[in-house]
């Protein structure tokens, strides 16, 4: 049974691809798409972010981005 103390979810998805240019946000291949989890906070999806980022640093293309869940789910409690 969950408490009233309980902290509140805030989900985020973690997810990146090869993108088209560096200045535009469209993905080269969809099927592509890296789709790294959904972490139940900011500071681990922020770990996440951090480490797959770091990993493909050498491909400017690449980019790895945090998507707030927990907004587009309830966004009254954004």
């Amino acid at each position: 049974m969950a408490q009233n103390s309980e902290v509140k979810q805030r989900l985020h998805l973690v997810f990146g691809g090869e993108l088209t240019t560096l200045t535009g946000v469209q993905f080269r291949d969809l099927d592509k798409l890296d789709v790294v989890g959904i972490f139940p906070d900011y500071d681990s999806a922020l770990t996440a972010w951090k480490s797959k980022a770091q990993m493909t640093v050498d491909n400017a293309h690449m980019r790895y981005f945090i998507v707030h869940m927990h907004r587009l789910l309830d966004p009254e409690q954004a």
